[in-house]
């Protein structure tokens, strides 16, 4: 069975066979790999992987401001190399993109949102831990 998952370096969508997920696979536009660590989304590239990515999406709004944030940064990433590639982690910058928080109502930062087939299915504000992301998700995705 195979999957779409939208490179986070040239935004092409590729098809990728589940069981191959976990071979470090590479975008076949730019030969970039497909998963690397969170993501960073703009106006411009946040529809795309939102919508056209088969696997789930987790989005940390987050501004560079904001002390929590700056402190889950690294728990995020963390969270990533156990997440991926069964999800794609993704962060937005409210600053630079204020128009996505308006958009999604973050009211409070840092914020997650997990999205599946372009809707968002969960939201979780609070700076978490690592392990407390991974069961988080997993509780969402099964």
């Amino acid at each position: 069975m195979s999957q779409h998952v939208v490179c986070p370096h040239c935004q092409a969508v590729n098809r990728l066979h589940e069981e191959r997920a976990g071979e470090k696979p590479r975008c076949g536009r730019c030969h970039q790999p497909l998963f690397d660590g969170p993501v960073e989304l703009t106006a411009g590239t946040f529809e795309t992987h939102v919508s056209r990515n088969d696997i789930p999406v987790l989005v940390d709004f987050w501004a560079p401001w904001c002390g929590p944030c700056k402190m889950m940064a690294p728990q995020f990433v963390q969270a990533a190399a156990t997440l991926e590639p069964r999800v794609r982690l993704a962060k937005v910058n409210t600053e630079a993109e204020p128009d996505l928080g308006a958009r999604f109502g973050i009211r409070s930062i840092p914020t997650l949102a997990l999205f599946r087939d372009g809707r968002e299915v969960a939201r979780q504000a609070g700076a978490m831990a690592a392990g407390d992301i991974v069961r988080w998700v997993q509780s969402h995705i099964r």
